[in-house]
């Protein structure tokens, strides 16, 4: 009973003792603690019941070191797992406490454990070497002092408070200065005059004690040599010392190593080497010495060509008081390597170079050298490319780059020309220099058009001024040798007009001198001229000039600028009279009053007249179409819409009256149209008096040859039978006459359609050649066209087919033949 009271209390402190910790157990373990030992019973300090400890999982961890302890899991104890070092974990720390956290799972819980490893005296005072050694001068004074350096010690507190004492000796003795600022300050102490004759070395030891218990050492043995007074110099094993270098030895080689002895002891003995004085004077960033040693080794670069033998003074000091001091010298001689390219310098450039320049001529002068000696310094030169130019040798060093081949500016207009230097040396070095070599320019190339032929098509009517085309000379001279200028060519320049004469094509038509640009002095008329042909020529700016020629065809393209003309007559059946009848409006020609004749009862589909038109326009222009104005509506008349013939649309009857009026109009089919107006006055009369009055019309038509003339009405009063057999003799007259025409209509057509077509060339004269067949009327006046006719039954299919060819020059015979036109087409249709 009392020992579970016991148990209980127990557990009630721990817990308050953790309460108050704030969860933390502290535990203390000395340090170099064997593996095993038992730091604390962790799982009743952390209030945990017996047996917990292996149920819940209770596990370490550390933070940061290697903890070194673990958790037992049988007794849940804290137990020393590796060696333990203090020093180790935490050097001169102190305190020195390794965190650790302890997890508890089945619920989880964390607790944190704080364990302090304690220090004991395991380390020895250590001093920085075994053994120190000192030179002191025999003429020291007593009480001179030598500071040492003191021992250390890896522990902490008392185990690593030192104190120190040196072997018995009658020359020296030791004294420590303890200070807040400076800490411990050990010195050796010179208490009698050393004598360097009586006692060359002195051997001490210094020991150092800590305050552990038991204590520990470490010692320094300390060899202290006396050193003899200066009363010898130094001397050189030579006076003089040579070496040879090659120019790129590289910074920091050694060169040569120097060597003086000195008879004494001590520092008396020790030498300093310097270089005292150089040849030339800037060579002492060029070589170094070093101090202690006496090797001379390169600290600068060396240049065969700017220096090629250094003298340098050497000087061995002791470090006696006063030093003495002896002197050498050394002779560096520096050896050429190919370590200079050659150079190549440009003394005379004459350019640019005509490009009629002789073969032979000298561009440039050239100077050329290396400043290596020897093979190194011999230099082999070429140009590239070697075409054109080439390199002449004319003394040493010195070339001329000449010309070797005929220049052409307009192939190449400068050279980029590489002189290329090689020396001798192995390997050999090598350079170059560029030159701009320009071409200038002569004139040798004639300006040449693009095309030997210019076709120009031009609408006529077009304003004067107004551009044609552009021609262009091509010269591939630069300056005033490719200024091209432009005028037109003389002789044999012209163009054959309606009327029969020659004008000159200047009175047509200018060029432009600086742009070449061709351009309308005056309105053309397709009507007047339908084609010029002229030359064009190009000249240069050059000395001399040189000229070129282009030959041009300029063709009149027409335009709708002429109204139908109605001619005089009307073909079928007798004309009465004809007279002008004022304009029908704009685009309108004046109208023509014309009379025929047709007798009642006629059937439908008789033709009373026709109407005749032409249009001196060309093509679509003077395609004409016939269309009945008035009166309007279902008439006793009609009009064929190309044929121009009138014809009744029904049968004629008494109740139409005595006449019909029709007012008919021609148009063309050009943008815009342009028409003609006439105005047929039909008398209606009885049959045989038709046949007479277009009997009398034809002859006096025929009498007349103007085509107008006086019709004759029959008089009212004349007796019923001489009428009405005339009227008999007269129908058996036009029946004969119409079937002869019906039959030769019908040959005529077979002929055309079988016959082959044949084009028909009008000549260099006026001419009108009117192409006629059922679907219309071409009509037009041109004195160098083909004209492609069709026959009846190709309905509005007619076809103008021009070809653009010259009348031959007055006095000179036709050709048989027509010249090809050109295949080319420079440029398109210009309208005025």
């Amino acid at each position: 009973m009392g020992g579970w009271c016991g148990t209980v209390l127990r557990v009630l402190v721990l817990q308050a003792s953790w309460a108050l910790g704030g969860g933390q157990v502290r535990y203390s373990v000395p340090e170099e603690a064997k593996a095993g030992t038992v730091v604390g019973r962790l799982w009743q300090d952390l209030g945990l019941e017996a047996g917990d400890a292996e149920a819940r999982r209770l596990r370490l961890v550390a933070q940061g070191r290697r903890a070194s302890v673990e958790v037992s899991g049988a007794s849940g104890a804290l137990v020393v797992s590796s060696r333990l070092d203090r020093e180790e974990l935490c050097g001169k720390s102190a305190p020195c406490a390794v965190r650790l956290e302890v997890l508890v799972e089945r619920p989880l819980r964390v607790f944190h454990v704080e364990l302090e490893v304690t220090d004991i005296n395991d380390n020895a005072p250590l001093f920085p070497a075994a053994r120190r050694n000192l030179s002191i001068a025999e003429s020291s004074p007593p009480g001179s002092r030598f500071p040492l350096e003191g021992a250390s010690d890896a522990d902490i507190g008392a185990n690593a408070q030192l104190s120190y004492t040196l072997s018995p000796s009658d020359h020296f003795s030791l004294d420590l200065q303890k200070t807040e600022e400076d800490g411990e300050s050990l010195f050796l102490v010179l208490r009698k005059p050393l004598d360097r004759e009586t006692l060359a070395v002195h051997r001490l030891l210094l020991t150092a004690s800590d305050g552990g218990r038991p204590p520990l050492t470490g010692t320094l043995e300390l060899l202290i040599s006396v050193l003899d007074d200066n009363d010898n110099a130094p001397q050189f094993n030579q006076s003089v010392y040579k070496v040879q270098l090659p120019e790129n030895t590289e910074r920091g080689t050694s060169v040569i190593r120097v060597r003086a002895t000195d008879l004494d002891e001590g520092t008396n003995k020790n030498i300093s080497y310097s270089v005292q004085h150089l040849f030339p004077l800037d060579a002492r960033d060029v070589f170094g010495i070093d101090r202690n040693s006496g090797t001379v080794y390169l600290r600068g670069a060396l240049d065969f060509e700017d220096v090629g033998v250094y003298r340098l003074q050497v000087g061995a000091a002791d470090k006696g008081n006063p030093p003495l001091s002896g002197h050498c010298k050394v002779v560096v001689e520096v050896l050429d390597v190919n370590d200079n390219a050659p150079e190549v310098w440009v003394t005379s450039l004459s350019v640019p170079v005509p490009e009629d320049a002789a073969v032979g001529t000298v561009v440039a002068l050239l100077s050329v050298s290396d400043r290596d000696s020897g093979a190194n310094g011999r230099v082999r030169c070429a140009v590239w490319p070697s075409s054109p130019f080439g390199l002449v040798a004319r003394f040493a060093g010195s070339y001329s780059l000449v010309l070797r081949e005929a220049l052409d500016r307009e192939r190449v207009s400068e050279y980029a020309v590489e002189v290329r230097a090689e020396d001798g040396g192995a390997p050999p070095l090598r350079a170059s220099r560029g030159l701009r070599v320009p071409v200038s320019d002569v004139n040798d190339n004639a300006p040449a058009f693009a095309q030997a032929v210019y076709t120009v098509l031009a609408r006529e009517n077009n304003a004067a001024g107004a551009e044609l085309a552009r021609l262009w000379a091509r010269d591939p001279d630069e300056a005033g040798n490719g200024r091209v200028s432009y005028s037109l060519g003389e002789g044999g320049v012209g163009v054959a007009s309606v009327g029969g004469g020659w004008r000159s094509a200047s009175s047509y038509v200018s060029v432009d001198a600086e742009s070449g640009r061709l351009w309308a002095l005056q309105p053309l008329d397709y009507e007047e001229v339908q084609v010029l042909q002229f030359e064009v020529r190009a000249v240069d700016a050059g000395e001399p000039p040189l000229c070129g020629n282009a030959t041009v065809q300029l063709f009149v393209v027409d335009e709708n600028d002429n109204a139908p003309s109605l001619l005089s007559g009307v073909g079928s059946g007798p004309v009465v009279g004809s007279s002008g009848a004022g304009s029908s409006g704009a685009g309108s020609s004046g109208s023509e009053a014309l009379w025929a004749w047709a007798a009642w009862g006629a059937p439908a589909g008789q033709v009373v007249a026709k109407i005749r038109a032409v249009d001196a326009d060309s093509g679509y222009n003077a395609w004409l179409r016939y269309e009945l104005l008035e009166p309007r509506g279902k008439g006793a008349f009609r009009v064929g819409l190309y044929s121009g013939e009138v014809s009744t649309a029904r049968a004629l009857e008494e109740a139409d009256g005595p006449w019909q009026r029709l007012v008919i109009v021609v148009r063309d089919h050009g943008e815009p149209a342009r028409s003609a107006t006439a105005t047929l006055s039909v008398s209606l009369v009885e049959g045989a008096e038709a046949a007479l009055a277009a009997a009398g019309s034809s002859a006096s038509s025929s009498s007349s040859g103007s085509g107008s003339g006086s019709g004759l009405r029959p008089s009212a009063g004349s007796e019923g039978g001489s009428a009405a057999s005339a009227t008999n003799v007269w129908l058996v007259v036009a029946i004969c006459a119409v079937s002869s025409l019906f039959v030769l209509a019908v040959v005529l057509y077979g002929a055309s359609r079988w016959a082959p077509r044949a084009a028909v060339l009008s000549g260099p004269g006026p001419a009108t050649l009117v192409c006629a067949s059922e679907v219309g009327s071409w009509s037009y006046s041109q004195r160098q066209s083909r004209s492609l006719c069709v026959a009846d039954g190709a309905g509005k299919s007619d076809l103008m087919v021009f070809s653009p060819n010259l009348p031959p020059p007055p006095g000179a015979a036709a050709k048989e033949t027509q010249p090809e036109a050109p295949a080319v087409l420079d440029t398109g249709v210009v309208g005025g």
